[in-house]
């Protein structure tokens, strides 16, 4: 089967939108109440869903191929908890090669969909020295620093504003779920503020010196345009990260991303029972 290529302007930007949901909602009836996106050695969730369908990216129109580690690239569809969930079984990101509205077309195709509620996962480096390897991190708030944004060229208002409010891009009601969540579930849960950077070189001792001095407690390669985007279709958002590595720029030592695949992966179950009960609450 051909794809067809996505192409950016604001027109045609729906349109592909629009092709992509028509070819989605021939699988069956398809209204998400929550779009997940699993992050790198997260997708362990998916099993726990009980599936109505599972689509390949590479059959949907317009949709990027996964070539990170460890994404299967599937898309699907079911319950978990209780509710009907959409899920991305990983994700795409700029340094494969995509432009920010590639990165960024799930998101719009869940909206599309009829998701109002984002939960986005991702393995992150922690900044903040009090981290260890495996926590697991509510994120506050964000920091662009990926040199552009989803929303860069044409704006189709049907999809969203041209200036969205960014102050308060993650969900406080969600963040709250997710706290109670934590405690129900004697998970432990952190809270900090994430860098998204461009990748896919790990960053420098004077860049983890910057990014401190800035405020920052995790780094990572994604989330940042996914959060943007929903935020622009008035979708809610909750953040998790997962801390792979800590960046202490005084005692660094080389990272192998087999190490941080291994401690995603380690962290998972952890993971899937928060998200598990934030879903059945939220």
């Amino acid at each position: 089967m051909t794809m067809k290529r996505f192409t950016k302007t604001a027109p045609e930007l729906l349109a592909q939108i629009h092709a992509a949901v028509k070819f989605i909602k021939k699988q069956g009836t398809v209204k998400p109440e929550v779009f997940l996106i699993l992050g790198t050695g997260l997708g362990q969730l998916c099993e726990k869903i009980k599936p109505v369908w599972k689509l390949d990216y590479g059959t949907i129109p317009y949709f990027p191929r996964a070539t990170a580690e460890s994404h299967k690239g599937r898309l699907i569809y079911g319950t978990l908890a209780g509710k009907r969930v959409l899920a991305m079984e990983g994700r795409f990101h700029c340094y494969e090669g995509y432009s920010m509205p590639e990165v960024v077309f799930p998101v719009r195709v869940a909206g599309e969909l009829g998701a109002k509620k984002m939960l986005v996962t991702n393995a992150a480096g922690g900044l903040n020295l009090t981290y260890r390897k495996g926590d697991l991190v509510l994120i506050e708030d964000h920091i662009n620093f990926m040199g552009t944004s989803p929303l860069a060229g044409p704006n189709d208002s049907r999809i969203g504003l041209r200036f969205p409010d960014m102050s308060a891009p993650y969900s406080a009601r969600l963040a709250q779920a997710a706290l109670e969540a934590s405690r129900r579930t004697k998970v432990s849960l952190r809270q900090g503020v994430y860098v998204g950077v461009l990748g896919p070189n790990l960053e420098t001792r004077a860049e983890y010196r910057m990014m401190r001095n800035w405020g920052a407690d995790l780094v990572g390669m994604s989330t940042v345009p996914e959060v943007i985007a929903a935020v622009h279709q008035g979708m809610e958002v909750l953040g998790l990260s997962v801390v792979t590595d800590v960046c202490d720029p005084d005692h660094l030592a080389p990272v192998d991303i087999k190490e941080i695949i291994h401690t995603a992966n380690q962290a998972g179950p952890r993971l899937d029972k928060l998200v598990e009960a934030v879903i059945a609450k939220i």
